[in-house]
Formats: C-alpha cells, sequence, structure tokens
C-alpha cells in the first residue's frame, strides 16, 4: 500500500479547502492508499515536512496551498535528496503553476490522477540557495505578491493584488534599479523597471507570459522592463493583458540556463510570492529537479 502525505496551508486561498481536503484523503483511503495529514502552521513547516518524509517512506506528497507552499515543498525535496512524485492542489489566489498545466481541483479528478499515476519530470529554478518552481522577480511590482495581506488575499481572492499594485506602482515607476546583466545570451548595463525569471509560461495570472516556456525544456525565460515612463508601463500592462507584450520596444525576452544580475541596489527578490533575499542575484535551471502528477503530458 503506497503512503500519501498531504501537506496543507490552511491560510492559503479563501479558507473553504477543508472539506475538499477531506473528500481526497476518503477517496484515497477507498482505494487503498495510506494517508497521513499534516497542517503548516509557520513559515518553513512544509519544507521541513517534506524533508521528513523524503527521510521516512512516503510515496506521494499532496502540497495543498498556493505558489509559496509549493516553493517550500519543491526546496524539502531537493534537500531532502529523493524525488517523490508530487501532486499540486492549488489553493492559492494565483497559483500559475497548477493553472498551467490544467491540474484538476475537483476531489475525483484529483484523485483519479494520483491512481493513474502519469508523472512528469520539471525543472526547477534556483535563485542563489533558495530553488523556485514558477518565478523570481525583483523591480516593479514585484513586492505585490508578498506585500498584500494574507487576510485581504483569503476574503478578495486576485482583487487585493490588483489593489496593492496600484499602491505602488507611482512610487517604484520613478525608482528604476541600475543593474548589469550577465548571462551567454544577452549582456546588459542599463536602469531597469522590473526582471521577471520564470519556469513556466503564466505569470501573476497572466498566460502566455513567457511564449516559449516550458516546464522541462531546460530553460529558464527572463524577460526585462526597460527603464520607461508610467504611460509605457500601462501600454505594456495591457500589452500583457492581449499576449502582444513581446512586441513592445521596452522589452528583452530571452532564455538560459544560467544568469547572474549584479547590482549596488539592495533591491528584494520575490521567489515564488515570497520574499528570497535581496540583489546581487545568480540564477541557473535544474534540470528534471522535481517530480509531479499530471493529468496528461502537456506538450
Amino acid at each position: 500500500m503506497e503512503k500519501v502525505m498531504i501537506i496543507y496551508n490552511p491560510s492559503s486561498g479563501k479558507q473553504i479547502y477543508n472539506e475538499k481536503i477531506n473528500k481526497i484523503a476518503n477517496i484515497l483511503l477507498d482505494n487503498g492508499y495510506i494517508v497521513g495529514k499534516f497542517i503548516t502552521e509557520k513559515e518553513y513547516d512544509a519544507c521541513e515536512k517534506t524533508i521528513s518524509c523524503c527521510k521516512e517512506d512516503w510515496d506521494i506528497i499532496i502540497a495543498c496551498g498556493g505558489d509559496g507552499t509549493l516553493n517550500e515543498v519543491a526546496n524539502g525535496i531537493i534537500r531532502g535528496g529523493r524525488k517523490i512524485p508530487v501532486a499540486i492542489l492549488g489553493t492559492g489566489t494565483v497559483n500559475d503553476f497548477a493553472r498551467s498545466l490544467n491540474i484538476p481541483k475537483e476531489p475525483k479528478a484529483f484523485c483519479d490522477m494520483i491512481i493513474k499515476g502519469t508523472t512528469m519530470d520539471i525543472d526547477l529554478g534556483k535563485a542563489n540557495n533558495k530553488y523556485f518552481v514558477n518565478v523570481s522577480a525583483f523591480g516593479l511590482l514585484s513586492s505585490v505578491a508578498h506585500e498584500t495581506k494574507k487576510e485581504s488575499k483569503a476574503i478578495l481572492g486576485r482583487i487585493a493584488y490588483f489593489i496593492e499594485g496600484i499602491k505602488v506602482l507611482p512610487k517604484e515607476i520613478t525608482n528604476p534599479i541600475e543593474v548589469s546583466i550577465e548571462s551567454k545570451e544577452f549582456n546588459t548595463e542599463e536602469k531597469i523597471q522590473m526582471f521577471i525569471i520564470s519556469n513556466g509560461n503564466s505569470v501573476g495570472g497572466f498566460k502566455n507570459f513567457m511564449p516559449k516556456a516550458k516546464f522541462d525544456d531546460g530553460y529558464l525565460d527572463c524577460l526585462i522592463i526597460k527603464e520607461t515612463s508610467i504611460d509605457s508601463v500601462v501600454s505594456i500592462l495591457n500589452a500583457f493583458s492581449r499576449s502582444e507584450h513581446i512586441n513592445c520596444k521596452e522589452i528583452e525576452y530571452f532564455q538560459t540556463k544560467k544568469i547572474t544580475v549584479l547590482s549596488d541596489s539592495e533591491a528584494v527578490v520575490d521567489v515564488d510570492g515570497e520574499k528570497g533575499g535581496t540583489l546581487p542575484m545568480d540564477y541557473e535551471v535544474i534540470e528534471k529537479g522535481m517530480k509531479i502528477f499530471v493529468r496528461k503530458y502537456p506538450y
């Protein structure tokens, strides 16, 4: 009998997932699985529990929460040294990753995915000493994810991000960050508004944000918004909503396996929606670093 550990962040999303988790646990129990449940109480709980699961004899982990919970599980998988397959039940405000791969949320379909056993080995990113599943960023609006209060996320959902974004945009647009970017594919020294590096194509709820991105292609996708005016930023954001942003003259987009970002600024770097340190930052791709359940192979 296979053993499944459910790692659940109760503060993620709209706090309506207890019943859904119980249904999933019951379906798996009825199908002969041994099920355990761990509720996180503080930061790094999910990471530490995942490390314990790697050291013990658990066969499957269900990561139930937002992008931050999934990030902690991914870090636990790497640090635990055993690539336990992970099923992702996205309950967060945005949860770009699960949406990109069309992972089901309805309990029966979710359990059917686990029982069927189709898995996919995905890449991870590494930002200095921290691993990420989906995205890392700094600059314009990148603080919104970790500055938005958890209570607001739970009550308002995605609207909470827009409210916070409107508050910080006028201030941030006047403070571009001077950087030196070094990679095989692209090098520059200039002031920029935003830097985003992603493993998938959906960022901040925008589909096709990184049009060439695939979770298992061995590359990280980079997007840079150069120094610009607030009017141009509004035009760029409109272009994002239409998936036409790559054509904007203020944007650089490329793929890489490794990149270094240097700066005298101690800009805070967002990693999967949480604070991940400050510049400078060394990024690299960790090919096939994590195994996840999928309904079907997406490519």
